[in-house]
């Protein structure tokens, strides 16, 4: 991928409502939806799959598509590759899935205890 498409594709990430990416003071200050992804980002109950390196987040967007009654969050360090899953998901209206730009480790700051029904590492 060339460094000019790389850019558009991270300017682009900006327009995503359901990609989240802050710095790392932001987060371990208290990310707002911690402990609060579904009732105040997907607005169900339903049960939450964490995808941990989810890449280009097809399997995400994937199993979103297929298992509507669930919730989906891809992780991921890699904005310009998560990009993919980001516009697919825009482009299908799926309303089951979201994506966190963050190293792995960082997780735990955007997610409460037990919060999640499922963890996937990919």
């Amino acid at each position: 991928m060339g460094n000019k498409n790389k850019l558009q594709r991270f300017a682009e990430n900006l327009t995503f409502s359901n990609l989240f990416q802050y710095r790392y003071e932001e987060v371990v200050n208290g990310f707002y939806l911690k402990g609060k992804w579904k009732q105040e980002f997907f607005k169900n109950n339903h049960p939450l799959t964490l995808e941990l390196g989810c890449g280009k987040g097809e399997y995400t967007v994937g199993m979103a598509r297929r298992y509507p009654e669930k919730n989906f969050i891809g992780v991921d360090i890699k904005g310009a590759r998560m990009w993919r899953g980001l516009k697919t998901a825009r482009e299908e209206n799926l309303r089951n899935v979201a994506f966190v730009r963050t190293r792995i480790e960082l997780a735990e700051y955007y997610l409460g205890e037990k919060e999640v029904d499922t963890l996937w590492i990919t």
